[in-house]
């Protein structure tokens, strides 16, 4: 679950078309608009309760609970009993807070992605897609391609519509006032752009050399080894986006970006390194099972 909130928004598409194809490129881009609002309004709680995990924001105590081993361990609440504790402070509609600058944000992110696939420097119509009659050079220098127009794409998105992801960050932990700066734009860029990279060579090299073209159902396990790449990759590029969305509410004259929450970060170098040491590059990746630290007093068995 956690993996599928931190997908950047670009290649993971499954095959096909269908309806988007049939009513031209100013309907698709019209029905992208709405499926995308409605999966943002749809996993918003659950993007609101990753947020204020990643802050450190923890009102509920741990668990005692026990492992696999029988052991006893500490388990932190998980996603439903923290929407549950968000519900009773602040009502249903509390979970839905800072939702319409992420739909704006969301609609802007489509609306640019578009428009980029226009430009003259990455014309659409000139991408070749790879064939099975590709040599290596050939297949190589065609993903090279495709992946630095996704890139261009995704760059320009998200520098357009950082902002205002910012303002939905600063909502959600209850932010009022001060100005809107570009927090946190460079993690998150590095991330997209590792991600696509990492995604659409994996998916290509698997493609070439890992699935035998004499296979029944070759072409239907090309068609998804992107999307099933794009769950792996996006976990390990999940530090970026963490620490994009720490610097985007970090010493902002909020609360959640204070200590004891956390210090004042210099810059999101300094964010990671603190992260690092604290061994928490991870924090808040899964929102089921949340082992929490460890008291010296606590009984192990």
């Amino acid at each position: 679950m956690a993996a599928m909130a931190a997908l950047p928004p670009g290649p993971l598409s499954p095959p096909g078309g269908g309806a988007a194809d049939a009513a031209g490129p100013e309907g698709a881009e019209g029905l992208f608009v709405l499926l995308g609002a409605g999966l943002a309004a749809a996993s918003h709680p659950l993007l609101y309760v990753k947020l204020l995990v990643q802050v450190g924001h923890e009102p509920l105590p741990p668990t005692i609970g026990r492992n696999v081993l029988g052991r006893k361990v500490l388990y932190l609440p998980g996603f439903f009993t923290y929407a549950r504790h968000i519900v009773e402070v602040d009502g249903k509609r509390g979970l839905f807070r800072g939702l319409t600058p992420r739909l704006i944000s969301s609609t802007l992110s489509t609306i640019t992605r578009g428009s980029v696939k226009k430009v003259k420097a990455f014309p659409l119509e000139d991408m070749e897609h790879v064939s099975n009659k590709d040599d290596v050079k050939t297949s190589l220098r065609k993903v090279v391609r495709e992946t630095s127009h996704e890139m261009m794409m995704q760059c320009v998105s998200r520098v357009v519509s950082h902002p205002l992801h910012v303002i939905s960050m600063r909502c959600m932990v209850q932010f009022v006032g001060r100005e809107v700066k570009y927090s946190g734009l460079v993690p998150h860029v590095l991330g997209d752009v590792i991600f696509l990279w990492c995604c659409n060579l994996l998916a290509h090299f698997i493609n070439t050399y890992a699935v035998d073209d004499n296979f029944s159902q070759a072409s239907v396990i090309r068609s998804y080894t992107k999307f099933v790449m794009g769950i792996a990759v996006s976990m390990l590029t999940y530090p970026f986006l963490l620490v994009g969305d720490l610097m985007a509410v970090n010493n902002c004259g909020l609360r959640a970006g204070l200590p004891p929450y956390a210090p004042a970060f210099a810059s999101w170098i300094h964010c990671w390194r603190y992260l690092s040491a604290q061994g928490q590059l991870f924090r808040g990746s899964s929102l089921l099972f949340r082992r929490a630290p460890v008291p010296a007093s606590f009984p192990m068995d």
